[in-house]
């Protein structure tokens, strides 16, 4: 009796034990769950937090750039405003100056100073009566991309003495794409809905023209000169055709060899920009008779081809762009006007927006005062800023 009071005393020691140990166990496990659900609160709270700040960051960021973007608008505004007085000034100080009586006390060098101001004068006015074009360009102000048609290379121009728009789609072919405004070809699906002029002979390289109703163009035959070829529009006939000494493997523009010779028209009338050889490093530039197509003089520009891609005239003046092999931002850095009325280094540095790739022509309209670009496929108009020239 007493062996067996004994083992129920152990068994219920032992039993006791374990219940103590498993409760203490339990214990320790919910301890460890309350903790973790702890710091999951706190992370979840951290989080939100976080989120909060976040989104507050955001906001207030994007008030700051609607700010800067208004300040940015306003700064323009102010520039170009001051840009403006700044010219009217200059030019009430030539007035003032060339209209102001000579000193009294005048001493006989300040005299010769102010007749040979006189003389500038007078050869300036005599100048403007001989050229309606006084004026280069100061800057490009805005950037227009109409739309995207037809292949990397090309040409599109409006003649100035319509609304028609011409598309020249590629590098060669005997067709042209006519349409009856700028709006039209913008919302135009492509060329098809466009009128299809089609010419006797093929046009070589994006150098064509349109003036007065009138299509100049180049033709290039194998083994044969490079001739200009004056086409009517309106009647579908060619009028007359000029041969040109060009060597047919010259490309005027470094960067674009379709580009044989470059035809160009601005307020003073038909313009041929091409290269007498491949050997020859420079520009050279024609004054043609639209009418006749006689050549009335040549000058070399001293604008050298290596890195070209396109040029313009406007007011006697050519503008020639570079680039880079790897297509960078175009730039005009080198002019030559006809007229000597101004020198190289008398005009700024312009830089064309940034785009797509390289320009494959460039045609001025001087009614409109805007370049019409045709970028690795896409159309593009921008809009230029003059101011007078200095007579040097």
């Amino acid at each position: 009796m007493k062996a067996v009071l004994v083992l129920l005393v152990s068994t219920a020691w032992v039993f006791t034990g374990a219940q103590y140990y498993y409760q203490g166990l339990m214990d320790y496990l919910e301890n460890r769950l309350l903790t973790i659900e702890d710091r999951m609160q706190f992370w979840h709270e951290q989080s939100h937090r976080y989120h909060t700040e976040l989104q507050d960051f955001k906001k207030l960021t994007a008030e700051a750039m609607v700010v800067l973007k208004n300040e940015h608008g306003m700064l323009i505004r102010d520039l170009e405003g001051a840009a403006v007085r700044m010219d009217r000034v200059e030019r009430e100080i030539d007035y003032v100056e060339t209209h102001s009586s000579p000193r009294a006390c005048a001493n006989k060098a300040d005299k010769v100073v102010e007749q040979g101001s006189v003389v500038i004068f007078f050869l300036y006015f005599l100048f403007s009566l001989t050229s309606d074009c006084v004026e280069i360009i100061s800057g490009i102000r805005s950037v227009k991309i109409l739309k995207r048609v037809g292949s990397p290379k090309g040409m599109w121009t409006r003649d100035p003495r319509s609304s028609k728009v011409y598309v020249f789609n590629g590098t060669t072919g005997d067709r042209i794409y006519q349409f009856n405004s700028v709006r039209d070809f913008s919302h135009s699906p492509g060329v098809t809905s466009s009128t299809q002029i089609k010419v006797p002979s093929e046009w070589s390289g994006p150098g064509s023209a349109v003036y007065n109703g009138y299509l100049y163009y180049i033709k290039q035959e194998f083994g044969t000169d490079v001739q200009v070829v004056k086409y009517d529009l309106l009647s579908g006939t060619v009028i007359d055709t000029a041969m040109f000494p060009v060597d047919n493997h010259a490309a005027v523009y470094n960067l674009n060899p379709e580009t044989v010779a470059d035809l160009a028209a601005d307020d003073e009338g038909l313009w041929l920009l091409y290269a007498t050889g491949d050997s020859e490093p420079n520009i050279s530039l024609a004054k043609m008779d639209p009418a006749t197509l006689d050549i009335e003089q040549i000058w070399d520009t001293r604008c050298p081809r290596e890195n070209a891609e396109a040029a313009f005239v406007v007011c006697g003046t050519v503008y020639v762009v570079y680039n880079t092999r790897l297509a960078s931002r175009s730039r005009v850095q080198c002019i030559f006007d006809v007229n000597d009325a101004m020198i190289n280094e008398e005009a700024p540095l312009l830089y064309f927006p940034r785009r797509y790739g390289a320009h494959a022509s460039l045609k001025y309209n001087p009614e409109e005062k805007q370049l019409y670009g045709w970028d690795d496929g896409y159309q593009i108009i921008y809009r230029v800023t003059m101011k007078r020239k200095l007579l040097v």
